[in-house]
């Protein structure tokens, strides 16, 4: 009888649904990640590979702002203004900055826009496909390819919701690309040929939804509904994408709510608290306590420890006065599974000021001189 009741509480143990069981999510695939570390916080089918529609055009503005300025002139060709689906209504010769058509790819989803940057970015459709590619390598998004900088359906696009993630983290850390991803509608000044445009973003969610800062929607009937979003709360910023969504929309706002309500930011390193004490030589002071000039909150869920977070100390193990507190004296660097993620100047808590040492006397130094052979 107690074997049965000990069977009874572990199969309850095991069966107890987590908070990201009971989390409804209608897409296909779907992962959130945390910004900070790019850790997991959820997944559904996160690794397996789909067409990803015009959330393709997240990669195409990174690509495009890593290799071009956002004044320089853009001509667009007979071939960009052509292009079919969702449009900037580009018009052929018509020229204008890189950073009208920025806006104009992530805000109207302007397919139109996205072939003018590639050509002008790479001089083709093909040579900026090898970039967006290149980029997606070096940033770990082994599962993606990119054929188009638009995301019309073509054989062999295709990425994970895990991937879009990575690749998502990757461009908010550019300010320019963070900037007009969050931006709800604008104006541009125009062009030789349009006086000017009115722009509203096609993200629903940077309305719908507190702390929301982006980052793009994207449809195709071969696809389905994709949507890449992004938002901060108490000093949280996390990212979530699904693929072949029905109720993409409801997804995303569930499974923010979900990683907002189960983690929450936590000081790993706290500003102005001594981490090392390190011997001052010539001081007012012996020692010297070792600050942080700023904070850095990690994602932490209940019952969680920060031991896979590793904080490297490089400072000297000596010091000299004088020293300000305002002097940068070494730095700490944090990583999470080999990637680095943070440096952070390290500083004294205090002033130490310089204290010339007495010049030793005759005796002093006639001691020092005869000890060696004193024994």
């Amino acid at each position: 009888m107690k074997g049965l009741v000990s069977l009874f509480i572990l199969c309850l143990i095991v069966f107890v649904p987590t908070a990201a069981d009971a989390l409804s999510v209608s897409a296909a695939y779907a992962c959130v990640i945390d910004a900070g570390s790019g850790r997991i916080l959820y997944e559904k089918n996160a690794h397996k590979t789909h067409s990803m529609a015009s959330t393709t055009k997240i990669m195409t503005a990174y690509v495009a702002l890593l290799n071009t300025s956002p004044d320089e002139i853009v001509t667009v060709s007979e071939k960009s203004a052509g292009v079919e689906g969702s449009s900037m209504y580009l018009k052929s010769g018509e020229k204008l900055p890189m950073h009208d058509l920025l806006y104009g790819l992530m805000l109207s989803s302007g397919n139109d826009a996205a072939v003018a940057i590639a050509e002008h970015t790479a001089k083709s459709v093909d040579g900026f496909c090898k970039l967006m590619n290149d980029a997606a390598k070096k940033i770990g998004a082994n599962n993606t390819s990119f054929k188009n900088p638009n995301g019309l359906d073509a054989e062999g696009h295709y990425t994970t919701a895990y991937d879009l993630a990575k690749i998502t983290r990757a461009a908010l850390k550019n300010p320019d690309f963070s900037k007009i991803v969050q931006t709800k509608s604008c104006k541009l000044t125009g062009s030789n040929t349009v006086p000017e445009r009115y722009l509203t973003n096609h993200n629903k969610l940077l309305r719908m939804y507190p702390g929301c800062i982006g980052v793009k929607t994207g449809y195709t009937k071969k696809t389905g509904r994709c949507l890449v979003s992004a938002a901060e709360k108490d000093n949280m910023r996390v990212i979530c994408v699904t693929l072949s969504a029905p109720d993409d929309w409801n997804d995303h706002k569930n499974m923010l709510d979900y990683a907002f309500s189960n983690y929450s930011a936590v000081p790993l390193i706290k500003k102005d608290v001594p981490i090392k004490t390190v011997p001052v030589s010539f001081g007012d002071k012996e020692q010297a306590e070792i600050v942080p000039k700023e904070n850095y909150y990690v994602l932490s869920g209940k019952n969680e420890n920060l031991s896979d977070y590793k904080i490297e100390i490089n400072i000297p193990e000596n010091l000299r006065a004088p020293i300000a507190k305002e002097d940068c004296l070494g730095s700490l660097t944090i990583s999470y599974s080999g990637e680095v993620l943070k440096q952070i100047e390290l500083t004294s808590q205090d002033d130490i000021l310089y204290i010339n040492p007495p010049k030793p006397s005759f005796w002093e130094i006639l001691y020092k001189l005869i000890t060696p052979f004193g024994g």
